[in-house]
């Protein structure tokens, strides 16, 4: 399969970051996969039972990040 890579970013409010990412942990929770809308084209990714969770946490003066990374 050729490489196929999506990426977006957005300015939200704390609350609709918070529904995304629970979206996201309903998904993977209860469907045992992700799914979203690119181009009025639905994308099904399976996930396995089993993935490697990663989280990242960055500190500086004037920004600060956290990263979570999902791969199997």
């Amino acid at each position: 399969m050729d490489l196929y890579e999506f990426e977006t970013k957005e300015r939200l409010s704390r609350e609709e970051a918070a529904a995304r990412l629970r979206r996201l942990a309903d998904d993977l929770e209860r469907h045992n996969e992700v799914s979203l809308l690119r181009d009025g084209i639905p994308i099904r990714v399976a996930v396995p039972d089993e993935v490697t969770f990663k989280f990242e946490l960055e500190l500086e003066d004037d920004e600060q990040e956290i990263e979570v990374k999902l791969t199997w």
